[in-house]
C-alpha cells in the first residue's frame, strides 16, 4: 500500500509539475505576470518567492494551478484588481531590499539605511497569500526615503532589484514617499488608477493579452503533457523495454485458436511471410486481418523436438472482456507470459516514440468517444485517486520501464482529457476563446460565471462517482 501511495503521488505530482510548467513558461514567455505557481491546492504548506511569483507546495494532492495577474478581472479593471496588483509589487520591493542583486560592500551599507531599526524579513512575508505587515511596509517606505535623498536614485533602485525597474515600482515608490506610509500609497493609486499604472497592469495582466497568446498559454498546459509522453517513450526503448515474445498461452474455447489446432507453448514465426518478433506483432497482425484467413508459421515442440508447423486461422470480430476499444478481429488467445529485453538506439527510439505515442492517443480518443456515446460502460472505463495508486504500485514493483509507460499513458489521458471542452478544464477556456474570435468579442462575464459554475458541479459530481467506483470495485474484489 504505501509503495502504491508513494508511486501514484510521484507520478502524478511529475505529471502536474510538467502541466503547470507549460502554462507558466509560454505565460512567462508572452509577458505575462505569473503571482503564484502551486503543486497541490490550498492549503498550502510550503511558499517561496522568487521574483515575481511564489513557488508553493499545496496539502490538497492531484492537481495544481498557476495564478496569473488578472485571473479575477471581470469585463473592466477596478480598484481591487489594481491594489492586488500594487500589493505584488511592494512585495517584489521587500523581496529585493532583502535580496540585493549587487553585492558590493558599497551598496549593502547604503541599504542598511532602509534596514536599520526594522526587523528582517520573516519567512511567512516572501509569500503572496498574506498582506504586508507594518515593518514589511516601513521598509519599502525606508526605501523611497533613501531613494528621494539620492543624488542618482534610478541607478541606485537599477543596482537593488538587478534591471530596470518598472513605472509601478517608481509610482509606488514616489507616492509612499509622499503620503509616509506603503498601504496610504496603494490605496491612493488604486483608485486613482494613473494612465501609466493602468497601462503596465495591462500589458501583464492574462485577460487583457490578445486572443491568440491567451490561447496558448492555455495550450501549453495540454500540449506539455502530449510533448511529454514520446520524450518517456523514447527513453522506455533506448533503456530497454520487456516485449512479449508470440508464444501462446491459454486459449479459449470454441474460438478459432482453438478450432484451428493451435496449441499452448506454440512460438509464433510469422504471418503471411511477415516475420513475427513479439506479441505486439501478433496482436497487429490480427487485427488488422479484416476476417482474412491468416497463414501461420510456427515452431512446436513435440517430444522434445522442435518442428515447424503451418496453420491457417480466420479471426472472428468481437469485443473482449474488459476492452475498451469495442470490437475488434480476435483469435483467441493468450500471451504465455515469455519475454525479453528490447533495445533501441536514438535514431530508430524517437521516431517510433512518435508513431507509437500518436496510435497510443488514437485510441484514447476513440476510447473517450466510446464512453460518451454509451458503447463501453462508465464504470467499467472509469476509475479514480484508489485505482491510480493501485496500478501505480503494481508497475513500480514491475520496475522503471514499467512506470515510464504508464506515465507515458497518464501523460497522455492527462492532455487529452484537459482539451475536452468542459469548462473549469483547459479545453473549456479554449471552446470559449474560439467562440470570441468567431463573434470578435468575448461572453458576457456572467455567461461564463454560470459556465464555471456548472463545469465545477460537474467534475465535482465526476471525482465522487469515481472514488465510489474504486471503492465498489474493492468491496467487489
Amino acid at each position: 500500500m504505501l509503495t502504491s501511495i508513494i508511486a501514484a503521488v510521484i507520478i502524478l505530482g511529475t505529471l502536474v509539475l510538467i502541466h503547470e510548467a507549460g502554462h507558466f513558461f509560454v505565460a512567462k514567455r508572452c509577458g505575462v505576470r505569473v503571482l503564484r505557481f502551486s503543486i497541490g491546492y490550498p492549503p498550502k504548506l510550503f511558499g517561496i518567492r522568487r521574483g515575481e511569483t511564489e513557488y508553493a507546495i499545496g496539502g490538497t494532492p492531484f492537481g495544481g494551478y498557476v495564478r496569473m495577474l488578472g485571473d479575477e478581472i471581470g469585463d473592466e479593471m477596478s480598484p481591487a484588481d489594481v491594489h492586488t496588483y500594487l500589493t505584488e509589487v511592494s512585495r517584489d520591493l521587500r523581496y529585493a531590499i532583502d535580496h540585493p542583486a549587487d553585492a558590493d560592500p558599497e551598496l549593502r551599507n547604503r541599504l542598511e539605511q532602509a534596514r536599520e531599526g526594522f526587523p528582517p524579513l520573516a519567512a511567512s512575508e516572501t509569500g503572496s497569500g498574506v498582506a504586508a505587515d507594518n515593518s514589511a511596509d516601513d521598509r519599502v517606505l525606508a526605501l523611497s526615503q533613501v531613494l528621494a535623498r539620492d543624488r542618482e536614485p534610478e541607478q541606485l533602485l537599477r543596482r537593488i532589484l538587478g534591471r530596470a525597474p518598472h513605472d509601478a515600482e517608481r509610482e509606488l515608490l514616489d507616492e509612499a514617499q509622499r503620503r509616509g506610509s506603503v498601504a496610504e500609497a496603494i490605496k491612493f493609486l488604486s483608485e486613482h488608477r494613473p494612465p501609466v499604472l493602468a497601462r503596465e497592469i495591462e500589458q501583464r495582466a492574462f485577460p487583457t493579452q490578445s486572443l491568440a497568446k491567451r490561447f496558448a498559454i492555455v495550450l501549453a498546459g495540454p500540449a506539455a503533457n502530449i510533448i511529454l509522453a514520446p520524450i518517456l517513450l523514447a527513453i522506455v526503448f533506448m533503456y530497454g523495454m520487456p516485449r512479449l515474445l508470440p508464444v501462446i498461452g491459454e486459449m479459449q474455447k470454441g474460438m478459432p485458436a482453438a478450432k484451428a489446432g493451435l496449441k499452448k507453448g506454440d512460438h509464433i514465426l510469422s504471418i503471411d511471410g511477415k516475420q513475427i518478433d513479439n506479441w505486439e506483432d501478433l496482436s497487429a497482425a490480427i487485427k488488422k486481418s479484416h476476417g482474412t484467413p491468416l497463414h501461420i508459421k510456427l515452431e512446436r515442440k513435440v517430444d522434445g523436438v522442435n518442428t515447424i508447423e503451418n496453420l491457417t486461422i480466420s479471426p472472428v470480430h468481437m469485443t473482449e472482456p474488459g476492452s475498451l476499444a469495442g470490437a475488434q478481429w480476435v483469435i483467441g488467445v493468450l500471451p504465455r507470459g515469455d519475454n525479453t529485453i528490447e533495445r533501441q538506439n536514438p535514431l530508430i527510439a524517437v521516431p517510433h516514440a512518435v508513431m507509437e505515442t500518436a496510435q497510443m492517443a488514437g485510441e484514447l480518443v476513440v476510447g473517450i468517444a466510446r464512453i460518451f456515446s454509451g458503447a463501453t460502460p462508465v464504470r467499467q472505463a472509469l476509475g479514480g485517486p484508489i485505482m491510480i495508486a493501485q496500478m501505480a504500485g503494481r508497475e513500480a514493483r514491475q520496475g522503471l520501464s514499467s512506470v515510464l509507460m504508464f506515465t507515458v499513458m497518464l501523460s497522455l489521458e492527462l492532455g487529452i482529457i484537459n482539451l475536452l471542452p468542459v469548462p473549469m478544464l483547459d479545453g473549456g477556456h479554449l471552446f470559449f476563446f474560439v467562440i470570441e474570435g468567431l463573434r470578435g468579442r468575448p461572453l458576457k462575464l456572467r455567461h461564463r460565471e454560470i459556465a464555471q459554475q456548472v463545469g465545477l458541479f460537474l467534475l465535482v459530481m465526476l471525482m465522487a462517482f469515481v472514488i465510489f467506483n474504486d471503492i465498489s470495485r474493492i468491496v467487489q474484489g
